[in-house]
């Protein structure tokens, strides 16, 4: 689904989510936004939370992770464990931008192992 598509039916879910955190949860709850866009979701959960510290929520795109995870082990022919520093950055949608700058597989850069074209033009549309 794209962002919107998203937003339209589970942004509603994190008002109420967000307003009955506000209301019934600890000061000092922390709180881990899972649902898609989750960014996006995990800002709406924090603004109707208004009372909870916004450094207590985040969201975590670990789907979106894991794809990028099993793109890079197929073509590096590597096992997950043997991938450090892999990062996702943004929503999930065609913006996500999956982040290899600092990712080595078994030590070695990764960006040294595949090529430019395969990250533009496979890698990333995969994984957004």
């Amino acid at each position: 689904m794209e962002r919107g598509d998203l937003l339209k039916d589970n942004g509603k879910i994190f008002v109420h989510t967000g307003k009955a955190i506000n209301d019934n949860a600890s000061r000092d709850i922390k709180v881990v936004v899972v649902g898609n866009p989750a960014n996006t979701n995990c800002l709406i959960a924090a603004h109707y939370a208004k009372d909870i510290p916004s450094a207590n929520f985040t969201a975590m795109t670990r789907l979106d992770h894991n794809r990028a995870l099993h793109q890079l082990c197929e073509k590096t022919a590597c096992h997950m464990n043997d991938v450090q520093n892999l990062c996702i950055w943004g929503n999930h949608s065609p913006t996500m931008v999956p982040d290899l700058t600092y990712t080595t597989v078994k030590g070695k850069k990764a960006l040294d192992l595949v090529d430019n074209k395969w990250v533009n033009e496979e890698f990333t549309p995969v994984v957004q």
